[in-house]
């Protein structure tokens, strides 16, 4: 069954196409290999190859070989790079801009995109978010974690909330409205099953 386009930028054939490119421009300094972007994207290694390939006959990106390695970066010497770019981060960045601000605070087990944004990268039918919503669970410091929320907005332009639970809580409370709601409706992971230093 064909997959259909992604609502939130319809304008491109599938989530994985915005989330591989959001990766690769919203970081236009990095280079990734097709494994690297798999891991990052969740996304399987044999698609990630494929459009890593349409992505270069189109000249989106640049590539070079390092050893057995293919190296992907963005090009960003394009006409269309800016307004890219700047599409991509209205839509996709979220996935791409959130995870490498999180990834270093300490205490975070795992962190979840929900509301709006989740909901219409799962294709589910609204008006385009406004907003950001994120769960961390874990113990991590909520001055660090209002941090890289205010990165992240100054990067996606829009407001980040970012929502701390106890992984007790998370993983065992059946009577917490908020953790029954959040676990009913689409979650986007950003990090997943770390267990604290």
């Amino acid at each position: 069954m064909r997959e259909l386009p992604p609502l939130l930028l319809p304008l491109i054939r599938s989530n994985a196409v915005g989330e591989l490119l959001a990766r690769l421009y919203l970081h236009p300094e990095k280079e990734y290999s097709t494994t690297d972007l798999a891991r990052r994207t969740g996304i399987s290694q044999p698609t990630v190859s494929r459009e890593a390939d349409r992505f270069a006959a189109a000249g989106l990106t640049r590539e070079r070989r390092h050893g057995n390695l293919r190296l992907i970066r963005a090009n960003t010497d394009t006409i269309v790079a800016k307004p890219l770019t700047d599409l991509l981060t209205v839509t996709f960045g979220p996935a791409a801009v959130l995870p490498p601000l999180l990834q270093p605070v300490p205490g975070i087990e795992e962190a979840y995109i929900y509301g709006s944004w989740a909901a219409r990268h799962a294709n589910q039918p609204g008006p385009l978010p406004r907003d950001v919503d994120v769960l961390v669970v874990g113990a991590a410091d909520e001055d660090e974690l209002y941090g890289a929320a205010r990165a992240a907005e100054h990067v996606l332009g829009r407001e980040v909330n970012i929502s701390r639970i106890s992984p007790v809580s998370w993983n065992a409370d059946q009577s917490d409205p908020f953790v029954t709601s959040l676990r009913s409706k689409p979650l986007h992971p950003l990090i997943q099953n770390r267990s604290t230093p």
